[in-house]
């Protein structure tokens, strides 16, 4: 199972950018799927979830400027990024809560961090 990230950049403050998630291989269920987020010296914190029915969570400081989605089709989670704050600036890492097909068990599965930065 690989979970690859996709989306980060370069974007002025109040700007917008959408960060994807897609989960390949040997997948044969997936439950919750979200992006947790790391900026230099500070610890990792979730940004926001979303289950396979499609019921969300958010982190306090980016409520109602962020939605997360998802294709369960496409084994795709999305992140619309809008009104881009300084402060948003980090490392975005989604994850995805797996059945693999090989193992048949639960286990969370991390994509590569992406990059999001947000000028003043």
């Amino acid at each position: 199972v690989q979970l690859q990230a996709f989306g980060g950049g370069f974007v002025q403050a109040g700007g917008s950018l959408r960060l994807s998630c897609a989960a390949s291989g040997s997948t044969f269920r997936i439950n919750s799927m979200g992006w947790y987020r790391q900026a230099p010296g500070k610890q990792r914190e979730l940004v926001a979830t979303i289950t396979t029915g499609g019921s969300t969570n958010y982190a306090d400081s980016v409520k109602g400027r962020f939605t997360i989605s998802r294709d369960n089709a496409k084994n795709t989670a999305y992140l619309q990024m809008n009104s881009l704050k300084p402060e948003d600036t980090a490392a975005y890492y989604c994850y995805g809560n797996v059945v693999s097909r090989t193992t048949l068990a639960w286990a969370t599965y991390w994509g590569q961090g992406t990059q999001v930065t947000v000028s003043s």
